[in-house]
């Protein structure tokens, strides 16, 4: 066998069954590092971009342990992850990779209805063996004194740096009050900000082992570019980029508030798209309805807004676009969901003059500047003067507004669009 095929991992049969059936064969440079320092028991901080396979990276391990001791009825790993769509989407790899093991997960969050609460109520004192939960509804349920977790062997952190960007600090640290503090702790990040450091020093074991895969980096494979557009004409410009783009399998569309989501996908289909939209106001169940329509190919497009731009896991999202300029770390986040599983992709940013200084500090993250697209005709001219850029009179004008400056390949900045 290979030294980079699964083989050496020494994972137990029923565990090898299912990463046949789904088509596994090559472990990724974050499982690669992160499975053996797991399967020795020590604490890890691990870093790794969105689409790097590191949701098997922890859950492999993890479940061929639990396969092997064969532990009884109890909670064996708590995963906490921020937002329910990543819950569930965990929870669906852990049937996948488990399917002959025997291994029991249940996803937890809120916005669910009295039968749902009694299902989680089970699998929390009668013991399934893995609990993916969002952080607000396991500390209800903790709060309550029946969580069977006197035997938890693992707590994992994935996608710990939005968790602390969405306000959980708190939440995570009354967790873990909770749980026995003889266990092993994984703590999984796309980034690596001084608040993550943080963050490890008070839930992990001293020097705990470290892994870092391309931190802060996009994806090799996405071309990436933008445009300076008037926000009153962002949507016409998304009309305009998509008009006869029919070889796009999956695009998905970030937007800031519900209301321009809505906005956009009514836009859309005035124009005969095939496009829904996920936002605040809909029910979890028509969220999973719209996000199997989406990964199903009944759909076309996708419009979102931030809660669904870390959990989405789908591997040929050919397009995406950031109706607004997100912030940095959530930029690597979002393009991440394109170019996954050594695919290609594209991913093109809509830039408002007073945005401008946002995606500065986004290039600056990702140490490249993003090519900037010439607008087609019948667009307003963007003024990029500095009292619109969002720059004070003291800041550098080298290198913004007037003729677009490039560096790099200038092969991969013809527009794609």
């Amino acid at each position: 066998m290979s030294e980079e095929n699964f083989s050496q991992f020494k994972f137990n049969s029923d565990l090898f069954d299912g990463l046949t059936a789904m088509g596994f064969s090559k472990p990724t440079p974050i499982q690669q590092q992160a499975i053996p320092v797991i399967q020795e028991g020590s604490d890890i901080i691990a870093c790794a971009q969105t689409g790097t396979g590191k949701t098997a990276a922890f859950l492999l391990p993890i479940i061929d342990t639990i396969g092997k001791s064969n532990s009884g009825k109890h909670i064996d790993a708590i995963v906490i992850a921020p937002t329910r769509e990543l819950a569930l989407q965990i929870d669906q790899q852990v049937d996948a990779l488990g399917y002959f093991t025997g291994i029991s997960s249940l996803a937890i969050y809120g916005g669910t209805d009295g039968v749902e609460f009694v299902q989680q109520k089970k699998a929390l004192t009668e013991g399934a063996n893995i609990i993916i939960a969002t952080p607000g509804k396991l500390l209800s349920h903790l709060r309550l004194g029946y969580v069977k977790s006197k035997q938890l062997q693992f707590l994992i952190l994935d996608e710990a740096d939005r968790m602390l960007d969405m306000g959980f600090h708190d939440d995570i640290m009354k967790i873990i009050s909770f749980l026995p503090k003889d266990r092993q702790t994984l703590l999984f990040s796309a980034t690596m900000p001084p608040k993550i450091r943080q963050l490890a020093k008070k839930i992990l074991k001293p020097d705990p082992a470290e892994v870092n895969i391309a931190i802060s980096k996009t994806a090799d494979g996405v071309l990436q570019a933008a445009y300076y557009v008037m926000s009153n004409e962002k949507i016409k410009l998304i009309e305009n980029m998509l008009d006869g783009k029919k070889s796009y399998k999956s695009i998905l569309i970030f937007a800031s508030t519900r209301s321009d989501v809505k906005s956009i996908t009514r836009a859309l289909n005035a124009k005969k798209f095939a496009v829904d939209q996920i936002q605040s106001d809909l029910e979890q169940s028509e969220r999973e309805q719209v996000l199997r329509k989406f990964k199903n190919k009944t759909i076309q497009m996708l419009v979102a807004t931030d809660i669904v731009s870390r959990g989405i896991d789908i591997d040929d999202i050919s397009l995406i676009i950031n109706y607004n300029v997100p912030g940095a770390e959530d930029y690597v986040h979002r393009v991440g969901r394109t170019a996954r599983a050594e695919n290609t992709g594209l991913a093109i940013t809509l830039i408002d003059p007073e945005e401008n200084y946002k995606f500065k500090k986004i290039e600056k993250l990702i140490q490249q500047e993003v090519p900037k697209m010439q607008l087609p005709k019948g667009f307003s001219k963007v003024d990029l003067t500095e009292r619109n850029r969002g720059y004070s009179s003291s800041k550098s004008k080298k290198g913004y507004g007037g003729k677009k400056r490039f560096s790099g390949n200038k092969k991969n900045y013809k527009n794609r669009s």
